[in-house]
């Protein structure tokens, strides 16, 4: 009990150090990463000096992931008021319903472009690493997981494209508000986006009634947002907790085991990074300005591993530090969190398919595989966010569509939160990359704008 006192207290330590940087005004970027580190170290010497399943370290991480677990909590409390809030004052704004669509589309080309040359990048790492799922090790975690799989699987099977698509919509919007399916933040920017057309009709019909309508949004859109300020000052704590559980409770000798993996994984990752740093070169944006903008948004993302809670960190920054319309970051965002991951959705399964190949007597390396992986996986890009669960039940749609078994998933659970971590943060940054580009290319050519904005 002593030794978990004493990890308390230095834990809280740390969290005294990182407020009196918030007073002498450090930067929230320069504080994160701060927390992301100490945490990661702090965590894995607990791990080393008490043991991996120690009770200590058990103890410990009792508390600690009070701090990062109330804090997602608080973020995903504010998601759904900010998308619905934030997407019905950014469609009330406009001029023109029509512009709506043309942002929509823009969005929604970039993320599954971006998907299919993810897709592209897992498949050339996992062959260039010579990856194969031969002689990996079947664990009591693993093959329990194998049973989770395979009814997952059967609920997958189900699914078709249309009715991913009619999922979309919000039957019930009080239900979606409480984000009661896996749809939900998509069903709430539509239901948002529905009714800032009725109240832009509204405003043509009864302008009195629309301006009062008008008045009472943007009121409700400036709560919200010193709301999400507010969470958002919490983000160093945070990471720093969630940190801590990763280095407190990663097993080294999983790692171990799987360590070419992890590496050809992030190497993918990495790839894909310096690929949205190119797309914004191209579009005459600063790919290094960009970067340090985006920072905290990143090592939350990475340190969470939940698109959807890094929502509200997301649309601040884009709309704040990246002078991204409104309308622009809240659809991208929230699109982005659910609609062609380029980690999960893209990277991951294309991998997994290269992998397993060999084991069923397929050339990973033939044209036809690939071309026929990549179609797969730019489809099942819209299907990850109808059935939910990342980038596993993307492997469970790509694999067996491939004729490919699914058991392979299930062998990787032990290094999966590693590698997750990154992947989320490249899905999250795919989503900021969509709506970065897309303020640039459409919405600057609408005000006439022909200078690049400089970001």
């Amino acid at each position: 009990m002593a030794f978990v006192i004493l990890n308390l207290i230095l834990f809280t330590g740390v969290c005294v150090v990182l407020r009196t940087l918030a007073k002498r005004e450090a930067s929230l970027s320069r504080r994160v990463f701060t927390a992301l580190i100490v945490g990661a170290v702090g965590g894995s010497l607990v791990q080393v000096i008490f043991g991996h399943d120690s009770v200590v370290v058990m103890n410990t991480l009792e508390w600690t992931n009070a701090v990062g677990s109330g804090y997602v909590a608080l973020l995903k409390m504010i998601i759904m008021p900010l998308v619905l809030i934030s997407m019905l004052a950014a469609v009330v704004e406009m001029d023109r319903i029509s512009s709506l669509g043309k942002y929509g589309g823009a969005i929604l080309f970039v993320l599954i472009g971006t998907t299919a040359i993810a897709a592209i990048v897992g498949i050339g790492v996992a062959n260039m690493f010579g990856l194969s799922a031969d002689g990996l090790t079947q664990g009591a975690r693993e093959l329990a997981r194998v049973d989770v799989l395979a009814e997952r699987q059967g609920v997958v099977s189900e699914l078709s494209l249309p009715a991913i698509l009619v999922s979309f919509i919000p039957e019930n919007i009080f239900a979606d508000l409480a984000g009661s399916r896996k749809t939900s933040i998509i069903a709430v920017v539509i239901f948002g986006v529905l009714l800032g057309i009725a109240g832009l009709k509204l405003v043509a019909e009864e302008p009195e009634q629309g301006q009062r309508f008008r008045s009472f949004v943007k009121s409700a859109q400036a709560l919200i947002m010193r709301l999400v300020k507010m969470i958002i000052e919490f983000t160093p704590y945070g990471v720093l907790a969630l940190m801590f559980k990763v280095g407190a409770s990663s097993s080294l000798a999983d790692i171990l085991d799987l360590i070419k993996f992890i590496v050809a994984s992030y190497v993918a990752i990495l790839i894909m990074f310096l690929v949205h740093g190119g797309l914004l070169l191209v579009n005459g944006l600063n790919p290094k300005v960009y970067f340090q903008k985006v920072l905290p948004v990143l090592t939350f993302a990475f340190s969470s591993r939940s698109s959807a809670a890094t929502i509200p960190l997301n649309v601040e920054t884009q709309t704040q530090q990246l002078k991204v319309k409104p309308v622009i970051a809240n659809l991208s965002a929230s699109l982005g969190a659910t609609i062609g991951q380029n980690g999960c959705a893209g990277i991951y399964p294309a991998m997994l398919a290269v992998m397993i190949a060999p084991s069923v007597g397929i050339d990973p390396s033939q044209p036809m595989f690939i071309l026929s992986l990549v179609g797969i996986i730019i489809v099942s890009s819209f299907g990850v966010a109808g059935v939910g669960g990342g980038a596993t039940f993307a492997a469970l749609i790509v694999l067996p569509a491939m004729g490919l078994p699914v058991a392979l998933a299930a062998l990787l659970i032990s290094i999966e939160p590693l590698i997750d971590m990154a992947r989320t943060a490249l899905n999250v940054n795919g989503a900021m990359t969509a709506g970065v580009i897309t303020d640039r290319r459409i919405a600057s050519q609408e005000t006439g704008d022909e200078q690049p904005q400089q970001v």
